[in-house]
């Protein structure tokens, strides 16, 4: 299995994809209402979709990059505010936060092996 995409709401479109584009990704699809973007490794994509009403999406992306201070570093430089400077978490991730125009909240993180194998790991599948 593999996961294709997340699509993320925006209230301004226009100022969704600059911010992203900010954050140094690929925009790979430009419509009024539809944007797609690629990351730069793994062959993940996200998107964006227009929306004119009301919305509050709790759901949080996660860009994972083992320079992660340093990306920071480059972002602020472009303006970006973070609402988190990379700090330590006590599940053994360094992350950092940051809201999109549209207040979608994303995590720059950096967790190395502690992502997928961390000292709590369970491996629990239905038959």
């Amino acid at each position: 299995m593999h996961l294709n995409q997340i699509t993320l709401p925006v209230k301004d479109m226009d100022a969704a994809t600059a911010f992203y584009r900010r954050l140094g990704f690929l925009q790979i699809v430009d419509t009024p209402h539809y944007a797609r973007f690629e990351c730069e490794e793994g062959g993940s994509s996200f998107s964006l979709s227009l929306e004119q009403s009301d919305f509050n999406n709790g759901a949080v992306l996660y860009f994972e990059e083992e320079k992660l201070d340093d990306w920071v570093a480059q972002l602020l430089k472009k303006g970006i505010e973070f609402a988190q400077m990379p700090t330590d978490m006590s599940y053994l991730w360094r992350e950092a936060v940051l809201y999109d125009p549209s207040g979608n909240k994303i995590k720059l993180y950096w967790a190395g092996e502690n992502r997928l194998n961390p000292p709590w790991r369970v491996e629990q599948r239905d038959p």
